[in-house]
């Protein structure tokens, strides 16, 4: 492991543990000294610098303040909470729901625990055929997350909420969760958690379970992210992810997703809007290995004043998976010459009985669009906003829960307007 690696995991290693998580920990360091951390040279960074993601010390963030309410506040929910990087229990909930059984990593200390398949295991996985260093470094160095195992449907979300307390923090945090045949799962994460943040969650969604997970990420503008998601689907089982971007320098969300039981379905979405110095990249690699399954990816970006989106997707269908459902969508939106969106979709196909498609667009607004809006009397500025809302839907509409997407178009809403 290089001085790099070195650095910025010396602070947190964790110094003891089960033998399964140290196992995958001594794993996870042997991976990264063997590929060292990501650079501008590789195939999935060529994008997005990943320097300040990757420097031994955090660059200072400024604590964001704001009037606005939290994200999800008026929803009924569990919360979990975390100040750069480490669980605070006095600013947590009580963590019992019927259902669910909820652990700190940092506190798993059985030798014979659920979470030994799983932790370490998913994100190995997902190291082929695409080196991913940043999530190696999380497993082998993060000391701190949640264990959530689902064995029937709770009655209400769980909610990670993640506070930034110190201008040059640098938090790491590691999930595990495992939902159990026949349970469904609602998962939120908002906050803004660190100067910069390094995620993983390792999802494993057993046959007929339902996992859905939904993602603000706002109301701080120096945050410096990279994100991993890996989820291994069972037989007709669901998975669905959306993710809600408005602010941050720089943004990295990396998805996962191995179907491995017949009829199972992977949505993933995203929807982000960025001002200026904002850097947004999502990153999604869909396995088909298994019979009927239906993967949909749907990401819109609505850029200006020099904001730059990336989109990286590809879909990879397995010899024996015929019959596969694939479809890959990225969107771009550009309010002015300054802004870029950079897009590389893939399909990779060894089945013959397949329907896979893909398309990526860029444009700038529809002046017919427009022009019809100011005919009937809209002001330039609110019609603009409303075309504007109306490109991200299609990506909204892909949060199954009604109350939660319309606080997205809520915010969605307030962003614009405050930025006439």
């Amino acid at each position: 492991m290089g001085a790099a690696e070195k650095n910025m995991g010396a602070a947190i290693t964790p110094a003891d543990g089960p033998a399964w998580a140290q196992s995958a920990r001594d794993d996870a360091a042997a991976r990264l000294a063997a590929t060292g951390l990501p650079g501008r040279r590789d195939e999935y960074w060529k994008y997005t610098d990943p320097t300040s993601l990757t420097e031994p010390e955090a660059a200072q963030a400024a604590l964001f303040k704001s009037d606005e309410s939290p994200f999800f506040d008026g929803i009924d929910r569990l919360r979990v909470v975390f100040v750069d990087g480490v669980f605070d229990a006095d600013a947590s909930d009580n963590l019992t729901l019927e259902g669910v059984e909820i652990e700190r990593l940092a506190e798993a200390n059985a030798d014979i625990h659920w979470a030994k398949g799983i932790f370490g295991v998913l994100e190995a996985n997902g190291q082929i055929p695409v080196v991913r260093p940043l999530a190696a470094l999380n497993t082998a160095t993060a000391a701190d997350g949640v264990l959530i195992r689902v064995t029937k449907t709770p009655s209400r979300p769980i909610s990670l909420v993640y506070r930034h307390a110190d201008e040059r923090s640098d938090a790491m945090l590691h999930h595990v969760v495992r939902v159990e045949s026949g349970a469904s799962l609602t998962l939120l994460e908002n906050g803004p958690a660190a100067a910069r943040f390094n995620k993983v969650m390792e999802i494993d969604v057993a046959d007929g379970a339902e996992f859905h997970h939904v993602r603000a990420q706002g109301r701080d503008h120096e945050r410096r992210v990279a994100t991993h998601m890996f989820a291994r689907l069972g037989q007709e089982s669901v998975f669905k992810s959306f993710t809600l971007t408005m602010n941050g320098v720089l943004t990295r969300n990396e998805v996962v997703i191995e179907l491995t039981g017949d009829d199972a379905v992977a949505h993933v979405a995203g929807a982000a809007v960025g001002d200026g110095d904002f850097h947004h990249d999502d990153t999604v690699f869909i396995t088909h290995d298994a019979l009927r399954c239906e993967s949909r990816q749907v990401f819109k970006k609505v850029l200006r004043n020099g904001a730059t989106g990336v989109f990286q997707g590809k879909i990879l269908v397995k010899k024996d998976a015929q019959k596969t459902d694939g479809f890959q969508l990225s969107q771009a939106l550009l309010l002015d010459d300054d802004a870029q969106f950079l897009a590389k979709p893939e399909l990779e196909i060894y089945a013959d009985d397949v329907l896979c498609s893909h398309g990526s667009t860029t444009g700038a607004i529809d002046e017919d669009a427009l022009f019809y809006l100011r005919s009937r009397g809209v002001p330039t500025v609110e019609a603009q906003d409303l075309l504007v809302l109306a490109f991200l839907a299609e990506a909204i509409e892909e949060v199954e829960a009604e109350d939660i997407a319309e606080e997205l178009n809520t915010r969605l809403t307030g962003w614009l307007e405050r930025r006439r």
